[in-house]
This record gives structure tokens, sequence and C-alpha cells, in this order.
């Protein structure tokens, strides 16, 4: 825990370095950041609701990266979720409310690891680098989304580029009174709680860590290393997918072409900051949601840049990966110290034993 502790401080001593220089006081920035969304019942929600989305990409993100497969395709597999959740919605409107939300949160599954499906066979056959393919396959789904948009599903009343409204019964119920807060949170808590199950508990879990630390060493152990590489990649993928039917289900009702404000990159920086456990993406998604609902906070009581919290965010992701590359890294000389000193060669002309 303290890699995360340090990783958070540095990032805040950067951060005052940067308001300070904005004119600001850093002190009254960060009390908008960390107390004031706490202070009002809807702040508090509001940090759940945007928590949603980042507690499913954070959990995709770490699936696939636990098994050594570094799925950068997060937002186009929720992009391929939020597409499927569009289309199905409007047609579902004869149907019961649960039976509606199980068809959506299947489609989002089945279209976010079908997104996922191509990079992975490229990656376990072919030896083709996933980082490429999958950040690609982002840009793809964006032109066929905005195809769609600017096409068939524009709206024919208003030219808006937006698709057509979901039925009721397919809209998220939601949690909370007079909030936005969506079934889409508990399902995300649900998976969190379901990867630490899986990670801790279960064969799989460990089939997944094992390729994550060394496929070779793995496959000397009888672990199937493709098969474990395809099932990461479809599981990733698939939970990234129903963080896109969450957005449209549960919060705009229609697909957009900005219905992800980069939900699946800040993924990467949830699962890396959170170190690829169940309860560190738990507590990263959560922050990183409070640092986006105060940033809104600061930038409206004391006037600093709206985009301070991107900032802090993509800092947090340098200075992790900083800390953890001086810890994975250390000195070889403090290794060396540590080694065990080697055994003298016997003298010339001794006898053996």
């Amino acid at each position: 825990m303290a890699l995360p502790v340090i990783a958070v401080l540095v990032t805040f001593l950067i951060a005052s370095l940067l308001i300070a220089a904005s004119g600001a006081n850093p002190l009254d920035v960060f009390y908008e950041l960390l107390v004031r969304p706490f202070t009002k019942r809807s702040s508090r929600l509001e940090v759940l609701v945007r928590a949603t989305p980042l507690l499913l990409t954070g959990v995709s993100v770490a699936i696939a990266f636990r098994a050594g497969y570094y799925n950068i395709g997060a937002e186009g597999q929720l992009y391929a979720g939020a597409m499927v959740a569009a289309y199905l919605g409007p047609r579902l409107g004869e149907w019961a409310p649960p039976a509606a939300v199980s068809v959506m949160l299947i489609g989002g599954v089945l279209a976010g690891a079908a997104w996922a499906l191509l990079p992975a066979l490229l990656k376990v056959y072919a030896k083709v680098d996933e980082v490429v393919t999958t950040l690609l396959l982002n840009s793809v789904i964006l032109l066929l989304v905005g195809g769609l948009l600017n096409g068939p599903w524009r709206d024919p009343v208003s030219g808006w580029p937006r698709s057509p409204t979901i039925a009721a019964a397919a809209e998220f119920p939601q949690l909370v009174a007079r909030s936005r807060l969506h079934l889409g949170f508990a399902v995300a808590v649900a998976l969190v709680l379901l990867f630490w199950w899986v990670m801790a508990r279960t064969r799989l879990g460990l089939e997944l860590r094992a390729v994550g630390l060394g496929a070779s060493a793995a496959r000397f152990l009888g672990v199937n290393v493709r098969n474990t590489v395809l099932v990461a990649a479809l599981a990733s993928g698939a939970v990234a997918g129903i963080a896109g039917v969450g957005e449209v289900a549960g919060i705009h009702h229609y697909l957009i072409e900005g219905i992800s404000p980069e939900y699946g990159y800040t993924g990467i920086i949830v699962a890396t900051f959170g170190g690829l456990h169940a309860l560190g993406v738990a507590a990263a998604a959560l922050f990183l949601a409070l640092i986006d609902i105060g940033a809104t906070s600061a930038s409206r009581v004391l006037g600093v840049p709206a985009y301070l919290g991107q900032v802090v965010q993509a800092t947090l992701l340098l200075v992790t990966l900083a800390v953890l590359l001086l810890a994975r890294y250390r000195p070889a000389r403090a290794r060396a110290a540590e080694a065990p000193a080697p055994t003298p060669a016997p003298a010339s002309g001794s006898e053996a034993p």
C-alpha cells in the first residue's frame, strides 16, 4: 500500500506547483477536489455515478493485464456495447423490464467480447502486438458509430446525430431516488467482487496470474497459455462492453458520439494505480471519480481550468508507472548486497573429500 500513497503524494506535489503557477491557492483547490464533493448529497452520489464506468473499465483492463495481455482497446469495446444497447433498446418496448435489462446486458457482453476477439486471435495465433491492434480498433469503431449517428440513426426531427431513444423497459432502474445512480453501479460492484474471487480463489485466476508473470514458466507447468490469454482478452472486452450499456441504459438513454469521455483509457490509469487488484481498482476508480467531480467544483468556485482533473489523472499515471519501475528495478548494487557471498574455491593441491 506504500506505493500508491507515494504516487498520490508526488502527484499532488506536482499538481500544487501547476496550480500555484496558475495563480490559485493549492490548499483551496485541494479542498474543492477532495472535501467539497462529500459535503453535498448530490455530489456524493455523482461520485458514485462517475465511478461506475471507471470500475468496469478498470476491471476490464486489470483482467487483461494480469494475464500479460495489454488491452488498450477498452474504449472501443465500451463503444461496441453502447452501440448494441442503442440498437436493442428501442426494440424492447413490449418486454418486461427485468427481461429487457437482461437482454441489454447480455448484448453488451457479447458485443464487447466480439470487438476484442480479432486482436486476441491475432495475438495468440500470429503474435501480432495487441497494443497496436486494440488501439487501432478504437478509431475504427468511433468511425463506425459516427457513420451510424450521421446516417441511418440520425434524429429525423431535430437532425442531431443521436440514436433513437431506448424503450422505458430497457432503461436501468435508479438505485437512489432523485439521483442518476443506476443499476450499472451495482453491476460494477458485483463484477469487482467476482474479479477478486476469480483471481484469489479459482484455478483460472491462478493460471491468469501465472501466464502474466511468465508465459514460458506457465507453459512448463502445464498451463494452456494460448487459451488463457484468449479467455482474458474476451472477458476484458465483455466487461468493457457492459460499461457501454450502462452509459446508454443508465445515463443518456440514447447513443451519441461523445458518450464516453475516454473512460476506456482512464481504465488503464485505474487498473495501474490499483495494482491490478480488485480492491485497488475499486479504490482508484472512486478516487479518480472524486477528483473529476471536485475539479468541476474547483473550476466553478475558484476559476481554475476545468481540465485540472485530467491533468491530475495523467500525472498520477506517469508517477505511478515511475514508482512501480523504481520499485521493480532496484539498484543492482542493493541486490548484490543482499545476495549470499560466493563459496571460496578450494586451495590448489588440497585433498578432495
